[in-house]
């Protein structure tokens, strides 16, 4: 499977990176999720998340979508194993946006965490600081 440009998957530790550049929008978003299903429907194992939000130049989405993704993603999940999702956030709206997602996702197989230090996430997600980065 060929993955996006701001994508990187380190198969050895079934963990999905995301980096997203520019401007994120619904349709940024909505094209990783695509890919995110596609992936998740031909991997045999659960794979965890690192979100690195820190360079993206605007955020686009509204309170609205935000809500009706997490939701989503947490109905996908119900009968999943747990799969770990980190955001890596550094700036105050964006962190806004991103508490919504893990009160939208709490108590469910989707567990959604922020975090304002990568090395922070890094440990949460049980991997080294290396694999968080975009080669």
């Amino acid at each position: 499977m060929k993955l996006p440009p701001d994508v990187l998957f380190h198969d050895d530790i079934n963990l999905f990176v995301w980096r997203p550049l520019g401007v994120v929008n619904e349709a940024a978003v909505n094209k990783i999720l695509t890919f995110l299903a596609k992936k998740e429907a031909t991997s045999r194992q659960p794979f965890n998340r690192f979100t690195d939000l820190s360079a993206q130049d605007e955020m686009e989405l509204s309170f609205n979508y935000v809500f009706h993704v997490a939701l989503f993603r947490r109905l996908t999940y119900i009968r999943r194993p747990p799969v770990r999702s980190a955001f890596y956030v550094t700036n105050p709206e964006v962190a806004h946006l991103v508490k919504i997602h893990a009160i939208m996702t709490d108590h469910s197989p989707l567990q959604v965490e922020m975090f304002e230090e990568r090395e922070a996430a890094a440990n949460w997600l049980g991997v080294s600081i290396d694999c968080l980065e975009m080669e």
